[in-house]
């Protein structure tokens, strides 16, 4: 399996991609914005296919895409429930000009596929590399916006004697999540990103109260439906997003099972 190079870059790829979902996820499921995460993966759909129409990578699309979206949501309010509400307004156009995009590129079908759930022939040694630059870029702006953000997240009540202070941090989370969207949709798809990005850090909630201790579960959880997703497809020839979003899932059903009797 490892003397294939796409196989290579595949599993160094999810390692990051897992540790940065990681990061994420858990301030995602902790300021409830997984709606929010859905609509920008649609979002990433229609940037994908505008890339391909356009002979860009498919990464460039998504990232020019959902990072104007993340910034005309930031604007649109400070509350949670406002930024919601507007990017769902451009959630069906997003997919209606996708799927134009796509028909105008005259691309295979393949190509579509390939954007909504995900492939890990698609990784070559250069998209590896652009990833492990993004990553990196997200996993310092998230070190360096990691305190100020725990807090506004987990003591809202304090943040709200600062509102000025905690819009701009929420700001810069949002184009952080658009970011990591982006790049996870290399692996899973644009279409099932909350696999990676929601459930592991919903599943750690569940077994621990500790913020530290949520991301190290996260990044497990995450780790080891990626894996063994990308060896399952190897060996079955089926889609690595259905082993990891049916892994994850039964992760997340044991979490809470756990959680239950404990």
């Amino acid at each position: 399996m490892f003397t294939y190079a796409f196989m290579q870059y595949a599993f160094i790829a999810s390692f990051f991609i897992s540790l940065i979902c990681a990061i994420m996820g858990v301030f995602v499921v902790a300021r409830k914005t997984a709606f929010y995460t859905h609509t920008l993966s649609e979002i990433s759909f229609s940037g994908a296919s505008f890339a391909i129409f356009a002979g860009l990578s498919p990464i460039t699309g998504m990232l020019l895409f959902t990072i104007v979206s993340s910034i005309f949501v930031s604007l649109a309010g400070r509350k949670i429930s406002q930024r919601e509400s507007s990017v769902s307004v451009f959630s069906a156009m997003f997919i209606g000009i996708g799927v134009l995009f796509l028909s105008l590129s005259n691309k295979q079908a393949s190509y579509a596929t390939n954007i909504l759930f995900g492939s890990i022939v698609g990784i070559s040694f250069d998209n590896l590399i652009e990833l492990l630059i993004l990553i990196a870029v997200i996993a310092l702006s998230s070190l360096l916006l990691f305190r100020k953000l725990k807090y506004i997240t987990f003591d809202p009540t304090g943040a709200d004697y600062n509102a000025k202070h905690a819009f701009w941090i929420s700001s810069i989370f949002l184009l952080l999540v658009a970011c990591t969207v982006s790049v996870t949709a290399q692996i899973v798809g644009s279409l099932l990103i909350f696999s990676l990005l929601t459930i592991p850090a919903s599943s750690a909630k569940f077994l621990t109260t500790s913020v530290h201790n949520m991301i190290g579960l996260s990044f497990v959880f995450a780790l080891f439906g990626t894996w063994m997703g990308l060896y399952l497809s190897y060996i079955t020839n089926w889609p690595v997003s259905f082993f990891i979003t049916v892994i994850e899932g039964i992760i997340y059903g044991v979490s809470l099972m756990i959680s239950k009797v404990s």
